[in-house]
């Protein structure tokens, strides 16, 4: 299986490189080929993995890969980078988020469907150990009706404000919430983003911490039913990005996404709605 990296200023990548070129923890699979041209970075990467290929453009991928990731930090770049391949057919995981709008999310699932081409894409701490076990003990109390997540984020920040990191604790919310999305609601103060709306039957909130100079909270979940309480601080491990880069091979080799397409959009339709509130919030109401 040839992989393809497009965007690979993200250390996501050096996760991925590891795992499949370095350590052969992938089966078949290996990264044979970078986009974005010679440079320190793409070069450093090359060596490491022994990847011959470094093309100036994500189009030069196509003949040279088997599916692709899209990397790119910054949802706003992705559905034009990634509509290419899946236009061709090719299976593309695109890192989180995957757009920064409905619109570019609903386009890149349309034209997955229309192609036949598997598309999938995710925060890599909805896969860790620590999401899985509280999604079990979730499962075993019965249907939620109330998801709290929190984590960090900086509304501000480079490679799109509130959904570089924002997406983490969206995405770790909706895999404990299914259920349309409904009535959200953003609240904002110095230092919190909060987002509250009805997933299903669900009630979720999601509180986005900006980090502080040094450091930044925990990312944290917990779930209610009117009879129990579960709750996990979700640590991600040195290789946290492993299990969804492992979700995205079997769908290579399946052809079966790991997650739903309706799935795929719900994070960016409550992403979409905060960023919205926080263009238009008064300058001093903004963290």
């Amino acid at each position: 299986m040839r992989i393809g990296i497009v965007g690979t200023d993200n250390s996501h990548v050096d996760q991925i490189v590891r795992h499949l070129n370095v350590d052969g923890a992938g089966g078949d699979a290996r990264v044979v080929a970078l986009s974005g041209g010679r440079g320190r970075r793409n070069d450093a990467l090359a060596a490491t993995g022994g990847i011959a290929e470094i093309v100036d453009g994500p189009a030069e991928l196509l003949g040279l890969v088997d599916a692709v990731v899209v990397a790119d930090r910054d949802g706003a770049h992705h559905r034009d980078q990634a509509i290419p391949f899946l236009a061709e057919g090719l299976p593309v995981f695109v890192d989180k988020p995957l757009a920064r709008t409905v619109e570019d999310a609903r386009a890149l699932i349309d034209t997955a469907r229309a192609h036949d081409a598997p598309l999938t894409s995710s925060s890599a701490l909805r896969w860790i150990p620590g999401t899985d076990a509280l999604a079990a003990r979730s499962i075993a109390g019965g249907k939620p009706e109330l998801v709290v997540v929190s984590g960090p984020a900086d509304p501000a920040g480079d490679h799109g404000g509130i959904f570089f990191y924002g997406i983490h604790a969206v995405d770790i919310a909706l895999r404990l919430a299914p259920g349309e999305i409904s009535g959200v609601r953003t609240d904002i103060t110095d230092t919190t983003v909060v987002a509250s709306f009805t997933a299903g039957d669900t009630r979720v909130v999601v509180n986005l911490v900006k980090p502080g100079s040094t450091d930044q909270i925990p990312f944290h979940a917990m779930t209610f039913t009117r009879e129990s309480m579960a709750q996990q601080t979700l640590v991600p491990g040195a290789d946290y990005c492993v299990p969804g880069l492992e979700a995205f091979l079997e769908m290579v080799r399946t052809g079966r996404p790991p997650i739903g397409y309706g799935d795929l959009l719900r994070p960016i339709e409550v992403l979409e709605t905060v960023a919205t509130a926080l263009r238009e919030a008064p300058a001093g109401a903004r963290p």
